[in-house]
């Protein structure tokens, strides 16, 4: 017992060691790909070192639970790949310690991992989250020359919409310069047209100042129309130039306040979002009871007494009030031409309301799936941490492949295959194509089922990256066939029988004549008899028997001659030609299912033409080995002996 508790020491302290340094790298991988997403917005600007620092501290702080994961993966199967490697892995179960007990401790590390990062992520990460999106919008609105994109409006000036069609950043200069501005309010709209400019900030950072070359300004004239949308408003064009305007900005850094990403569900605890759902869904209820009620009252009812229940209401108009058609058609023309008009403006009014009022409810239930969302991946990042140790240690055990070689490989895959399901899952649960619960699990239950069998297969020493195995099957589900591959024996206790294999090999080649004659291998084979019929063929297993047999016997030879020439018999399978599978449910199974039917029914059919080309190679390599023999003498010498 004492000796097991200093091995649990050993284990931990080997992954425990793995795990520090697998971590920082995972974590350093992950914060220099978010950084780089950011960098067009550092760069530049101006920003003080303690700017820069608590930007990457908190992108730290957020990144951190997605690196945990990852680092238990590769820190498992590192770890047990080493022990693999080293036969310490096969010592332990030598000894009678199951794999269960190698990673007993190692569990309840991996689970106490998970913990720390549930705890973390409750914690930390929405507070690093939230400190991190005012640092990252604030840095945004600092020098707004270098954030103006080209071929979009930027509106990020208020007041203002600029249009660019080509930026110089080095030159600082802007081509093709459209610009909307409603700065004096919506009784001065201009719309201004322009070659070139530069934008730039003050000395004091509180303006920028906007550059003008060769354009045109036009502006509204009629100061109650509000609008230059139609085209009887009068406006003054203007050509310049050279034009300077001074717009009020502010472009120091000013931190944003942390209220206006209260909305955001990563900024929020387990406590906070709960408490946002119930909210969100209070109010969504409310909407959807408000939207019914509006529309059955002003539209669906407005012609029916309020006080009763909707099914009595529908009935008594029906049966008092005259059919439609007898209505319709007792109308005059014109009478017709407005009912029509207005039935088709109330659907048309109808139909805006409810695109409308989609677009309002359709924010507010994204926004509640989102807060969903993010409440179960609390528990799913963390759970993570558990599942892929389950994953690591038993594929390493099995690869046996310590370093940073095959399994900083084989956990990329791993991790990549585990990312694209989670962001497929997570998509479709936030557009409600799936549930909330399949969407967020999704990853989860597929990690799990990885796991279980991974571990199944290293706790009963399975293989499953055999590589041989995998190439037999599909080279049996294509039909193909390996060669012999037979080399000459290094020592030899008994030659083989020359005296009598001339007449055996000549029985063997009648045998096969016989067998071209009596199994009619040109012929379609039965449908019927393949797939639903029991059945044998007694032949191809007495020729399969009987080759083997000659062949061991000429597998003892010394001659070279005779050893290449055993090597291009083949290798005859005796039910291969006869049917697919060797149970005969599924024999029926196929032969019910008409185009997997016909295809194995085809493949039997080329089976039986093949065996046909065997048997003729059998009867000529046996002619050829024969003559061999009696050449050389070899049954005459082993006479004399």
């Amino acid at each position: 017992m004492r000796i097991v508790k200093k091995l649990d020491i050993y284990i931990i302290k080997g992954f425990l060691q793995l795990f520090a340094g697998t971590f920082f790298i995972c974590l350093f991988i992950f914060v220099m790909q978010f950084l780089w997403m950011w960098m067009n917005n550092l760069i530049g600007k101006g920003l003080t070192i303690d700017l820069l620092a608590r930007f990457f501290w908190y992108s730290v702080m957020m990144i951190l639970p997605k690196a945990v994961p990852l680092a238990v993966l590769l820190a498992s199967l590192i770890s047990f790949g080493n022990l693999g490697e080293h036969f310490e892995l096969l010592s332990m179960k030598s000894a009678g310690i199951p794999l269960v007990r190698i990673l007993a401790p190692l569990i309840f590390v991996a689970a106490t991992i998970g913990g720390i990062s549930f705890v973390f992520q409750n914690k930390v990460s929405p507070y690093a989250t939230r400190e991190l999106s005012r640092l990252a919008w604030s840095m945004k609105q600092k020098s707004p020359e270098l954030e103006i994109p080209e071929g979009i409006f930027y509106s990020e000036i208020p007041g203002y919409n600029l249009y660019v069609s080509r930026k110089d950043t080095q030159a600082g200069m802007l081509y093709g310069v459209m610009i909307y501005t409603n700065s004096g309010g919506y009784n001065d709209i201009q719309i201004v047209l322009s070659d070139s400019a530069r934008l730039q900030s003050t000395a004091d950072k509180m303006h920028l100042k906007l550059t003008l070359w060769g354009g045109e300004r036009f502006r509204n004239m009629d100061a109650q129309s509000g609008s230059m949308l139609r085209a009887s408003v009068p406006y003054m064009r203007e050509t310049f130039i050279k034009e300077e305007d001074i717009i009020p900005f502010d472009a120091n850094f000013n931190l944003m306040d942390a209220d206006l990403f209260s909305h955001n569900a990563q900024t929020k605890n387990l406590r906070e979002i709960s408490h946002s759902i119930d909210s969100l869904s209070q109010k969504a209820d409310s909407t959807r009871h408000a939207i019914y009620a509006n529309m059955l009252t002003w539209y669906l009812r407005k012609d029916i007494p309020a006080g009763r229940p909707d099914s009595l209401d529908i009935v008594r108009q029906a049966t008092e009030q005259p059919p439609f058609d007898s209505i319709y058609l007792a109308m005059r023309d014109e009478g017709r031409a407005r009912a029509w008009r207005n039935a088709k403006s109330r659907a048309e009014t109808m139909l805006a309301e409810c695109q409308f009022r989609a677009l309002e409810t359709g924010d507010r239930n994204l926004n509640l799936r989102k807060h969903r969302i993010e409440w179960y991946k609390k528990f799913t990042m963390s759970l993570a941490c558990l599942l892929f140790f389950f994953i690591g240690a038993p594929l390493g055990a099995i690869i046996r492949k310590g370093g940073l070689g095959v399994p900083v490989v084989v956990s990329v895959i791993i991790f990549i295959f585990y990312y694209i399901v989670n962001q497929a899952g997570e998509n479709n649960a936030k557009v409600g194509a799936w549930t909330i619960e399949s969407g967020v699990w999704l990853s989860s239950a597929v990690l799990l089922g990885t796991g279980v069998f991974l571990t199944h297969k290293a706790n009963t020493d399975s293989v499953v990256f055999d590589i041989e195995g995998y190439r037999n099957f599909f080279m049996r589900l294509f039909g193909l066939r390996a060669s012999r591959k037979l080399n000459r024996k290094e020592v030899i206790l008994n030659d083989p029988d020359y005296a009598t294999l001339p007449t055996r090999l000549a029985e063997l080649t009648d045998f096969c004549t016989f067998c071209r004659r009596k199994m009619h291998l040109r012929r379609i084979p039965n449908y019927i008899k393949i797939f639903f019929r029991e059945g044998q063929d007694h032949h191809a297993s007495e020729l399969s028997e009987r080759l083997e047999a000659l062949i061991d016997e000429l597998h003892n030879s010394r001659d070279n001659v005779i050893l290449a020439y055993i090597n291009e018999y083949p290798v005859v399978n005796p039910t291969a030609h006869t049917r697919p599978f060797g149970n005969r449910r599924a024999n029926m199974a196929v032969g019910l299912f008409l185009p997997l039917g016909i295809f194995f029914f085809f493949r039997i059919w080329r089976y039986r033409l093949r065996l046909r080309l065997d048997l003729q190679n059998i009867s000529r390599i046996n002619d050829i080995i024969a003559k061999r023999i009696i050449k050389q003498g070899y049954g005459q010498h082993q006479e004399q002996q």
